[in-house]
């Protein structure tokens, strides 16, 4: 064989062996893909699970007589919308979704308003600074029901401390019933769950206040955007996202709050602190009609996805901009 041939073969073995070579690296980068399915499918089931089903059931449960007969013959009539024709229709209803959105808003407002004020506090260097955050979070670390029961002997009309307390400054003269009148019971209960949020909105609002450089307040002070000005021109254009956020999952949490009210009020007095959530919990748990539970909890749900979706609308608008 000639130095020529022998040159030709090499070249074609060298060429044959670098054209064989990617063909176990895709079978490689398949493996891989199939890892990570892999590792995903056990997150996925359980999601599905434990998400997905009670969905789907609660959503075909609030189309069928579901009572509590059921669980023994195994039948649940389909009543197509009959279950929500009923709860829509019942008396409860418009005074429950009128509590509803004042819990809500109530809720939301004096949670915002003061977890920015005790977020712009604690960003200030102070001696037991860290100290006093970390108790800030106890309203938020307890279980609910333990923080009703709490709130519940507190506001007693009669032996409660917060009555005892302003009776003794002088500031009344006769108890306030805070749990019993129904003129003041949702302000109650609202108080309650704005003691219970403020740490959350503290925690992201603080969050936000950190990420936000030094210097921009600096160069802001040369200005002269100092104080107020400083927050409206510096600070707050910096936290409309943490903001938002915050918002956001606000609304959705006092929405569904149950726990405090029960604790607190169960829905009482006259059907003064019902609730869409305590209405659903009463048709489902007392009642045992399963099916209108679902119903009034799935109209629950397309509100949180309402505002949900508002949500989303605006914050993909804030990013186009």
């Amino acid at each position: 064989m000639t130095d020529a041939e022998m040159l030709t073969a090499q070249s074609q073995g060298t060429s044959t062996g670098s054209g064989s070579a990617p063909a176990p690296r895709r079978g490689g980068r398949r493996r891989e893909e199939i890892y990570k399915i892999l590792f995903v499918v056990p997150a996925a089931l359980t999601i599905i699970l434990l998400f997905g089903y009670p969905v789907v059931k609660n959503f075909t449960m609030s189309f069928q007589e579901y009572t509590l007969k059921t669980f023994f013959t195994g039948k649940a009539p389909w009543v197509g919308l009959e279950n929500y024709v009923t709860v829509v229709t019942n008396d409860v209803f418009s005074l429950a979704l009128v509590n509803t959105a004042l819990f809500t808003i109530g809720s939301i407002v004096g949670q915002f308003v003061l977890g920015m004020l005790l977020a712009l506090f604690f960003h200030k260097n102070f001696p037991l600074n860290g100290v006093l955050r970390a108790l800030l979070l106890l309203p938020w670390l307890i279980p609910l029901i333990v923080g009703s029961a709490a709130w519940r002997s507190l506001l007693e009309q009669d032996s409660g401390i917060i009555n005892i307390t302003l009776e003794n400054l002088g500031i009344i003269d006769t108890p306030i019933p805070w749990l019993t009148s129904p003129d003041v019971a949702l302000i109650s209960v609202i108080m309650v769950n704005i003691w219970i949020g403020i740490p959350f909105n503290v925690t992201l609002l603080y969050s936000g206040l950190q990420d936000i450089p030094e210097e921009l307040y600096e160069a802001g002070s040369l200005d002269g955007a100092t104080g107020w000005k400083a927050f409206w021109h510096i600070t707050w254009p910096n936290l409309r996202a943490v903001v938002s956020v915050l918002l956001m999952l606000g609304v959705i949490y006092s929405l569904k709050v149950l726990d405090i009210i029960l604790g607190l009020t169960r829905g009482g007095p006259a059907n003064a602190t019902q609730t869409i959530a305590t209405q659903s919990y009463q048709r489902s748990f007392v009642e045992f009609k399963f099916g209108q539970g679902a119903a009034l909890s799935n109209i629950l749900i397309l509100i949180s996805l309402v505002f949900a979706i508002v949500y989303l609308r605006a914050t993909r608008r804030r990013v186009d901009e």
